[in-house]
């Protein structure tokens, strides 16, 4: 359980200060240390310090909630390893440290339930009892801005209700106030991801996810987009029982993400694909699509069909940020170097005069998103979006020059976290697929080549004639 959220700008801003400090010195002690060690005293040596390292980063940044928590999420799903020089760590110390990490995702410290009923009922008016018939005081999930219960309506229908922590809207104004703080934290345990421009993007829109109203919203249309799909499966919403700080939804039961990875190579495999046509599908075939692919917002249910949960982080593109996107693939996919550049000089990504040459364009994003350019069947490694994201920031790939001062629009920024975030999920899954094919379903409208592409074909043709 933690303790009491703190809201003030110079609390939070403290926190994160002490938190940076001991990353650093951590960082620090290792390398020093370990140049007199033998090989054996240093991976024990590491190990302490990577357990370490995770302890604090859950600990502080999850009892902090709000944007802090939510840059840890970010932090969880990439190789932050490289900080601590521990590049050629056994696989063992390294899942150890990511699995810790991933309690961020959804086994925070909790709230204690008096302070959340407060927020309940202060929003309903009455007590929680004529509202639900049975409110389970333990929490099933813990998020950036709010905890998820289990309870029952009169009806006796099972809902998950996700409860807003009191003041959070507070904390994530000072973290807001606080962000370079919170870039310089990112800086120091993944450099690769503290100038991005999707960390950028995540924060500027981290405060709309504040008042669950506009999430419900987004919910609703989300739920509307897959209703009846043969394998994808969004809770239905209890719209008149949310508020701005109580969301309810349908209670759906399944595996958890660590419960799935754990399953055979070829039920993750059917999984990766689902996540494909969910997250990269929604943004090129519907244009609109949620922003926040991890795995606590998975969930595998005993009818085979992938539920996803949380819709704050919700965005639109329209057709010329889509088509862009989607000419750009094409001629990446099809090696057509110069026009690749034209496109991205056209629309600004690359100043007229950027040293990029065609080549270095192609090399890039085939560096980038490889695993969607080559028809081939790829089993996605676990360190893919890691890798993927390095390319653009670190100096030793070759692109850093090139590319550290161009633009990328903030639609595209987006798009690229939920490139990421699919790929990490895929590697977490260590998942395999051609995952070309699938994905020429878009590139180039082409008939779907798996079988879940077929059911998902007839299924869009249903919903045509409705």
């Amino acid at each position: 359980m933690t303790k009491d959220i703190p809201l003030s700008r110079a609390r939070r801003g403290a926190e994160l200060g002490k938190l940076i400090a001991g990353q650093a010195v951590r960082g620090a002690s290792v390398t020093l240390l370990t140049v007199a060690d033998t090989e054996a005293e240093r991976v024990a040596r590491t190990e302490r310090a990577l357990a370490d390292a995770a302890e604090d980063i859950v600990t502080v940044l999850g009892s902090m909630k709000g944007l802090a928590m939510k840059a840890g999420q970010l932090l969880s799903q990439f190789d932050l390893l490289a900080a601590f020089g521990a590049d050629t760590l056994p696989p063992r110390q390294r899942e150890r440290f990511q699995h810790k990490l991933a309690a961020l995702c959804d086994q925070s410290p909790h709230v204690p339930f008096d302070r959340m009923r407060s927020v309940i009922e202060s929003d309903y008016g009455r007590e929680i009892g004529a509202v639900f018939s049975e409110f389970d005081e333990q929490p099933i999930g813990a998020a950036s801005i709010g905890q998820v219960y289990r309870a029952r309506l009169a009806d006796g229908r099972a809902v998950a209700v996700k409860v807003q922590y009191p003041g959070i809207d507070i904390a994530i104004r000072a973290d807001l106030k606080n962000l370079a703080l919170l870039t310089r934290l990112v800086r120091g345990i993944a450099p690769a991801l503290a100038d991005h421009a999707m960390l950028r993007e995540i924060t500027t829109h981290f405060a709309d996810e504040i008042d669950y109203r506009a999430e419900a919203d987004h919910h609703r249309t989300i739920a509307e987009l897959y209703r009846d799909h043969p394998f994808i499966r969004i809770p239905a919403i209890e719209t008149e029982l949310c508020t701005a700080r109580v969301l309810v939804t349908e209670l759906v039961e399944g595996l958890r993400f660590d419960e799935i990875v754990a399953l055979p190579a070829t039920e993750r495999d059917r999984v990766g694909e689902i996540l494909l046509r969910f997250y990269v599908g929604s943004m090129l075939r519907e244009h609109r699509f949620t922003g926040d692919p991890h795995p606590g917002n998975i969930l595998l249910a005993p009818d085979g069909k992938v539920a996803f949960l949380d819709f704050g982080l919700f965005k639109h593109m329209d057709e010329i940020a889509v088509d862009f996107e989607l000419a750009c693939a094409r001629a990446a996919a099809e090696y057509r170097g110069t026009e690749l550049r034209v496109l991205l000089a056209d629309y600004g990504v690359l100043e007229p005069d950027s040293p990029a040459t065609p080549d270095e364009c192609l090399r890039l994003l085939h560096e980038v998103s490889g695993w969607l350019l080559t028809d081939a069947e790829i089993r996605i490694p676990e360190d893919a979006a890691a890798n993927s994201l390095l390319a653009f920031v670190d100096p030793r790939r070759g692109y850093f020059e090139n590319w550290r001062r161009e633009y990328a629009p903030a639609e595209h920024a987006f798009a690229r976290r939920v490139e990421y975030g699919t790929l990490a999920l895929l590697g977490k899954l260590h998942a395999a697929a051609n995952w070309h094919r699938i994905a020429r379903e878009w590139f180039y409208t082409e008939p779907p080549r798996t079988e879940l592409g077929v059911l998902e074909a007839d299924w869009l043709a249903s919903r045509a004639t409705e």
